[in-house]
């Protein structure tokens, strides 16, 4: 259902408040450059500090924006289960194609926990949904065995999975324990390349917010299996990947926006702040690698 190149946009602030047409700009440079389908609302967009009238207002206009040029994975996911559920049930109401859903933060429920927490939002609103895991934020860790189970109790209903473990060895978990439909998307850009010659079909990716068209190149040359031309791509993408995380994310990949358009602010929410010396040296030094400055 979904594959390729799909950045988890940033949302851009302007003097604190949601800079929309920012937004709906960088919304249309996305898809002219060949992402494959948009998420907003994900950590990259810094979900956790927009209140929910805004975090429903950044999906709404995603939406919109859009068009159907690409479908849009809405960001929904919450420590709160009934919160997630009202970000679902108003994401589907306003057209997106899935749900982004990551693992509790903060609460650290157990695996059981997990399957109850996933197991309700499947069972309350038919929107499909693609699982996220990233146990460096979340602290809880959902684990291959729990996602297998997921998948078996409730067909069709989990999609897919933004994985951020780390572990690439769970590509072929997924793949043995649900099938080859479950869509696998990586979820660091840096270990795309291995990701998607386990099996995986793309990355929701942070890097791609500043280089969509390298990313969407990279993807493509992976789903033709042409890896001699991915691994072009990937080493002139790969210091930019590691640049994004040279200071608390999304503080850098929203300082390289800003370097590359002049529409988009240096703007983050406490108890983000911009990025500090180093980081910029490091995505000045990987922008110039890339072409891109």
């Amino acid at each position: 259902m979904f594959s390729g190149s799909i950045p988890a946009l940033v949302t851009p602030f302007r003097d604190g408040a949601f800079d929309e047409q920012a937004f709906r700009r960088l919304v249309d440079w996305q898809i002219e450059s060949g992402s494959s389908a948009l998420v907003p609302c994900g950590t990259t967009g810094e979900n956790s500090t927009l209140s929910n009238a805004e975090h429903h207002r950044v999906i709404e206009v995603c939406i919109e924006q859009a068009a159907g040029r690409v479908p849009v994975i809405a960001g929904c996911g919450s420590n709160d289960t009934t919160n997630a559920l009202l970000h679902m049930t108003f994401s589907k109401k306003c057209g997106a194609a899935a749900a982004l859903l990551v693992a509790p933060y903060y609460n650290r429920p157990s695996q059981e926990g997990l399957l109850a927490h996933f197991g309700y939002l499947a069972e309350n609103i038919d929107l499909p949904i693609v699982l996220y895991n990233v146990p460096g934020r979340t602290v809880t860790d959902l684990l291959p065995e729990t996602v297998c189970e997921l998948a078996r109790r409730h067909p069709g209903r989990f999609i897919g999975i933004k994985d951020a473990s780390g572990d690439l060895s769970r590509v072929t978990d997924h793949r043995m324990g649900i099938g080859k439909d479950f869509v696998q998307l990586c979820g660091d850009d840096e270990l795309a390349l291995p990701f998607n010659a386990a099996g995986g079909v793309g990355c929701i990716s942070v890097t791609a917010n500043v280089a969509p068209q390298l990313c969407a190149e990279f993807q493509a040359a992976c789903a033709a299996n042409d890896f001699e031309e991915a691994r072009r791509l990937n080493d002139l993408l790969y210091p930019l990947h590691y640049a994004m995380f040279e200071d608390s994310s999304p503080g850098p990949c929203k300082y390289a926006l800003a370097q590359v358009h002049d529409w988009i602010e240096n703007e983050l929410r406490l108890p983000l702040v911009p990025c500090g010396d180093k980081a910029r040296q490091a995505v000045d030094e990987a922008l110039v690698h890339a072409g891109l400055l």
